[in-house]
């Protein structure tokens, strides 16, 4: 079998009981059983899609060694997570959700205004980082402001300022993702201190976000990178936390999103990632990098979905690189930055392949990127699978 291994460590020894199934070259027990006893152990990924029988292996363990039945079904999960949200929240008083019109977020958004109506309220804190149009976009699609269905009372924050007085000078990825989370928590606590009667905090975490951030609660991981809606806050604000999401990937959310009906331009969307363009600028945030990579991201999203290949891959944007490469344009020298392009296919999101977008195509969006944007003078294509790399550069 082609299964997915990408681990450090490694099972030399059977526990008593325990007979080896699966070996590799590098992992002499790669999968163990103890059919007395009905127990197994894989030292590699069947969860995700790079292992291409997984998900078969998945449902032999669970139908025939546990004898469970497949009754997961949207409609079951949202009566189940809207239950537990009554119960939890059932003494009273009003939630606060941080929105950022992604598709977790609003999902979020959903079930917690599905389970306690007019005692939700959402905050969209606008830092600066978001891409062109953006805020305007998801007010215009989630707040009672805009034309939708939803109906969802959001609050507008405007704290750009207060975002990029605080990334000033910041320069690591790791550095940046907790200036921003810790900046977010500020205004976020700020705003919710104005409102009356505030007892429950909502947040759109989900599992990948609890799996990669999962060195900042246990010690005992390694932390892959920081979300900033896992952790933090509830030690910031005193309130309890409610996150029905959190033990659900990607593709599920989707299901559920559109279940509830959710527009299908929300369902499908792009993941965004929470500190925003902050990480798809590599080094220190300034100002005008983020005007420079806004124009740029936007081509490229634009000419994906002129060519009809925005849903063919899972997940588009550009990056902006700090160095300057020398280009020409007329019989002029050209010295100018970079910006790299990155997209994706996958469905968790715990593992990706670079999307192997027409070159023909690549070359149209370069030759924009490079003719209307003259602070540009290269364009290059990401080809980094995820792992090593990490579907956003930082």
């Amino acid at each position: 079998l082609d299964v997915w291994m990408s681990h450090g460590d490694r099972v030399t020894a059977l526990p008593d009981g325990f007979h080896t199934l699966a070996a590799s070259d590098n992992a002499p027990i790669a999968a163990m059983a103890n059919t007395d006893r009905s127990l197994f152990g894989l030292q590699f990924h069947p969860e995700v899609t790079h292992t291409p029988q997984g998900q078969t292996i998945l449902e032999n363990f669970l139908t025939s060694v546990c004898g469970c039945n497949g009754l997961w079904a949207p409609a079951q999960i949202i009566d189940s997570i809207v239950e537990e949200i009554t119960t939890q929240t059932q003494a009273g008083g009003e939630v606060i959700l941080g929105l950022s019109g992604g598709v977790d977020s609003a999902v979020a958004a959903a079930l917690l205004h599905k389970a306690l109506g007019d005692r939700l309220t959402c905050l969209f804190i606008d830092n600066g980082l978001l891409r062109q149009d953006e805020a305007n976009s998801v007010m215009d699609a989630l707040s009672s402001q805009g034309d939708n269905r939803l109906q969802f009372r959001v609050r507008r924050i405007d704290a750009e300022k207060v975002f990029l007085r605080a990334l000033a000078g910041v320069t690591d990825p790791e550095a940046k993702r907790k200036v921003i989370g810790q900046t977010f928590i500020q205004v976020f606590a700020k705003e919710a201190r104005q409102m009356d009667n505030v007892r429950w905090l909502g947040q759109g975490t989900i599992y990948p976000d609890v799996i990669e951030s999962a060195a900042a609660t246990t010690q005992k991981a390694h932390l892959i990178k920081s979300h900033h809606n896992v952790g933090g806050l509830p030690d910031k604000l005193p309130l309890p936390l409610i996150e029905p999401l959190k033990s659900l990937f990607k593709d599920e959310v989707r299901r559920i999103g559109t279940a509830l009906g959710l527009p299908d331009s929300l369902i499908n969307r792009h993941p965004f990632p929470g500190p925003g363009l902050g990480v798809r600028i590599l080094g220190e945030v300034k100002p005008a990098y983020i005007d420079i990579l806004r124009r740029a991201d936007a081509l490229f999203l634009q000419a994906l979905e002129e060519a009809d290949l925005y849903d063919q891959v899972s997940q588009a944007f550009a990056v902006f690189l700090p160095v300057k490469s020398v280009g020409v344009t007329g019989d002029a020298r050209r010295y100018q930055y970079v910006i790299s392009l990155r997209a994706v296919t996958t469905t968790d999101f715990m593992t990706a392949r670079w999307a192997e977008l027409p070159h023909d195509f690549l070359g149209r969006v370069a030759n924009r990127i490079l003719n209307e944007i003259q602070e540009v003078s290269r364009v290059v294509y990401d080809i980094s699978s995820k792992p090593p790399a990490t579907i956003e550069w930082e």
